[in-house]
């Protein structure tokens, strides 16, 4: 096997890594961020709701910013319980953080930031191509 070879091999195993404990990470981080994103809508929404609706279209419309507005509650408790248990952060969070952290380390001093840079891009190419994938056939 040559030079090229055990590169490519190497560079494959770090997208693999990559891959791997971003996916974990990433489980947890979406929660939040997802948090984030929700009130925005949220409140996008409510602006809507004041405008130009109609009483009995605003009573159903308002149920259903209501039942949202619990849905935003719930993953915002579920947040908060996750990230501050009693004030100990949850273990899995930190490993996964530590692990995808080394990881990213481990790559760029074998293959350089470029090759750590690719790699991210690839990744985030192909969580966009699952979800624009998984939402064609809804």
């Amino acid at each position: 096997m040559n030079n090229q070879d055990v590169k490519n091999l190497k560079k494959r195993y770090f997208v693999w890594l990559y891959k791997t404990a971003k996916e974990t990470f990433d489980k947890f981080e979406r929660k939040f961020t997802q948090v984030d994103i929700d009130k925005d809508i949220l409140a996008e929404m409510e602006k809507e709701l004041l405008g130009v609706y109609l009483p009995h279209e605003k009573e159903a419309l308002q149920r259903q910013i209501d039942d949202f507005e619990q849905y935003i509650e719930n993953k915002e408790k579920s947040c908060a319980e996750f990230r501050n248990q009693e004030k100990k952060i949850n273990p899995e969070f930190i490993f996964s953080e530590m692990k995808l952290d080394a990881i990213e380390k481990v790559i760029t001093r074998e293959i350089g930031k470029k090759g750590l840079e690719e790699i991210k891009s690839l990744y985030e190419k192909e969580m966009t191509k699952r979800i624009l994938k998984s939402t064609d056939s809804h």
